[in-house]
């Protein structure tokens, strides 16, 4: 009895799990290359808002930036409005950059 209601515990977590992986495997993503048109730093520095504006259709796309690399680029005037940026985000509201690089070499 006790490892038939074991098994179907183990049954129920592992499905469970998952269904929760499934769920942030299709989450959407949204990808664009074009030039910086706007770069706003938060007061407290962790955080950036910048507006893309795409290459291919021109319209503007607002992004949250949250990784200290990509915000240290930011600082020292690494990455500065006018440079063409590859950029991947999560659809999730607030665009949340997963990915913000130049598309020029060195």
């Amino acid at each position: 009895m006790k490892t038939k209601l074991s098994t179907l515990i183990a049954t129920i977590v592992l499905g469970l799990s998952s269904a929760t992986f499934t769920a942030n495997a299709f989450a959407e993503e949204g990808k664009m290359v074009g030039p910086v048109t706007k770069i706003t730093l938060a007061a407290d520095g962790k955080s950036a808002t910048v507006i893309l504006k795409d290459a291919k259709s021109g319209t503007p796309t607002t992004l949250t930036i949250t990784d200290d690399l990509t915000l240290d680029k930011f600082k020292d005037k690494r990455i500065v409005e006018g440079d063409e940026i590859r950029a991947r985000w999560e659809k999730d509201g607030k665009n949340t950059s997963k990915s913000f690089k130049k598309t020029a070499g060195c």
